[in-house]
């Protein structure tokens, strides 16, 4: 097992992921203060969206009138607008280290892997969209870079294929389980597929959530789950298709408070006499 995965089984709580995503709005001291907060709120990693516009755009989009806080403009000068490049990276490169914090991207085509591959980061990630783009999946594979994958708008048997490609290239991975509507109504959610995706695969299992609520990332930690992902906001009404959807800063630290608070009643799978029932023992019982 890579020395990541490795620490994320050792340790007694979720390893925690704040997706940043493109909440960052182009702006680089948004990127910061998300940073900071994620810092502040004791999350593990947090994690960007790395694209080539001109490749993830579809050509029909491309020229369509988007309004935007920029003014009116075309989509795809707008998708460009938004996204960091090297002069960016390299600050978030830096700025994470000093903290410390974890970073990464999740890839959303080649030029991009080819381009996250020049940082030193734990791991990188397929999303849910990108899932079917078995040749993106297959050269991530090649890397030998710890793989974590979502599996938002799948069936069992299109990750399946996704992993055939990993175990190929005798890759290192995680799997997420994931709704990939923003937000996810709680009646799609479908968490008891956690100890499934586990038992399927015998890998690390996460769960990355784009609901509201923080109660099925405690739920998903009760079924199994070691990491837990979640979208970041500084605020829900900033400009952006996936704020609403995200975290703000003061429900971050809630719900790792919760947590460890799941995590602690969840205890031990030894059934024990504990410390505290020997007194009622010798009280009821007599010895």
């Amino acid at each position: 097992m890579a020395d990541f995965f490795k620490k994320i089984a050792d340790i007694n709580e979720p390893y925690l992921i704040a997706e940043i995503g493109i909440n960052h709005n182009g702006d680089m001291n948004i990127a910061k203060k998300l940073i900071d907060a994620s810092n502040a709120c004791e999350w593990n990693c947090v994690k960007f969206q790395k694209r080539d516009p001109n490749l993830c755009v579809p050509e029909d989009q491309k020229q369509v009138p988007r309004e935007t806080p920029w003014g009116m403009m075309a989509y795809i000068d707008y998708k460009h607008k938004i996204e960091f490049q090297q002069k960016e990276y390299e600050i978030i490169d830096t700025y994470c280290k000093e903290k410390p914090i974890d970073w990464t991207a999740s890839v959303w085509d080649l030029n991009s892997l080819e381009f996250m591959m020049n940082f030193d980061v734990p791991f990188i990630k397929i999303p849910s969209a990108q899932l079917t783009n078995h040749e993106l999946v297959s050269e991530l594979a090649k890397s030998n870079k710890p793989i974590i994958i979502s599996t938002g708008m799948s069936t069992w048997d299109m990750i399946d294929s996704v992993v055939e490609i990993l175990e190929k290239e005798n890759s290192e991975y995680a799997i997420l389980h994931c709704n990939s509507t923003y937000p996810a109504p709680n009646k799609e959610l479908n968490l008891n597929v956690i100890p499934i995706m586990a038992a399927r695969y015998e890998c690390i299992i996460g769960y990355s959530g784009h609901e509201y609520d923080l109660e099925p990332a405690v739920l998903a930690v009760s079924l199994g789950a070691k990491i837990i992902e979640r979208h970041i906001t500084l605020d829900h009404n900033m400009w952006g298709t996936d704020q609403k959807s995200s975290l703000e800063i003061h429900a971050m630290n809630m719900l790792r408070k919760r947590l460890e608070n799941v995590i602690e009643i969840l205890g031990s799978t030894e059934k024990i006499i504990t410390p505290s029932e020997e007194l009622v023992m010798k009280k009821l019982r007599g010895y």
